[in-house]
Parts: structure tokens; sequence; C-alpha cells
């Protein structure tokens, strides 16, 4: 019975999530300009929109893992990186720090110093992360991070190929 009701509520998750765009919701990109995130759909190229907080570790191990096999990826498939740091306005210094000394330049950083982003998206844990298709509609999300859970993002994407 539990398997079922889980199987009903995945279900119903999933066609919801299908159905949603990125909000039309202001954020902070790295030259500290406010730019409206569904700007970011250009009507081509799918997204990977990861949410993210300095002090979350999975959250950084998920963007480093999916920032080393970047190259890689973008030989079988066109997508761009959005890191969305939900860190306020007092952590928002060391947000940028850690993006760059990370490497994360590949990625559009940006900052949801209020959170509205993330209230917008429904995002109630980091990490969160979500793969839109070329139009802004999210094709998949997942929350949490363990090891190799990144091939699945992987997996989206060459679907969105097709």
């Amino acid at each position: 019975m539990k398997k079922l009701l889980f199987a009903a509520v995945a279900f119903i998750f999933s066609a919801n999530c299908a159905m949603a765009q990125i909000p039309n919701v202001k954020v902070e990109n790295g030259k500290g300009e406010m730019i409206s995130a569904s700007s970011l759909v250009d009507g081509k190229t799918p997204l990977v929109i990861s949410f993210w907080s300095t002090t979350c570790k999975p959250c950084i191990r998920e963007l480093n893992t999916i920032n080393d096999q970047l190259e890689d990826w973008k030989e079988e498939v066109d997508f761009r990186v959005i890191a969305v740091s939900t860190d306020d306005s007092r952590s928002a210094s060391k947000a940028k720090a850690m993006a760059a000394g990370n490497g994360w330049e590949d990625f559009t950083v940006l900052y949801d110093k209020n959170q509205e982003l993330k209230r917008a998206m429904n995002v109630n844990l980091t990490p969160q992360i979500f793969v839109t298709d070329g139009n802004g509609k999210i094709v998949y999300s997942h929350t949490g991070y363990s090891q190799g859970s990144e091939m699945e993002v992987l997996k989206t994407l060459k679907k969105l190929k097709k």
C-alpha cells in the first residue's frame, strides 16, 4: 500500500513539475544586476537549474561534479547550467567567492538573496535541481544529492535532444 501511495504521489508531482515554467522573478546576476529568471530562457537551449547555499556540502559536491563533467556532457548535448545561491545578503559575498573558488565560470551564477525565486519554484530543501526544455518548461526535478544521481540529469538532457 505504501509503495502504491508513493507511486501516486510521485506521478502527481512529476505531472505538476512537467507543467511548471520558470517564473518571472528578479534575481541578481554575477555583475550585481537584477534580471528576470525567465529571461534565461532562449527558446532552444535546455537549462539545468541548481539551488545551492554555501553551508550545503551536498550542493557543492553536486555542482562540482557537474562542473567536472561539463565538457564531456556538452559534447553530447547543448545546455546551460544556472547555479542559484539561496544565501541571504549577509552571505552573498561568501557565495560569490565560493563560486569563483570552485571554478564555476561556465555556469550562470545567480544570487537569490531574498529567496523569492526559491519560493516561486517551491524549493524547500537544497540541493534542488531542475531541468527545463528550451522553452523553460520544467521536465525533471530532484532534491538531494548522492554520487551518481547527476547521471539522471544527463539522461534527461539527452532525451530533450531528440
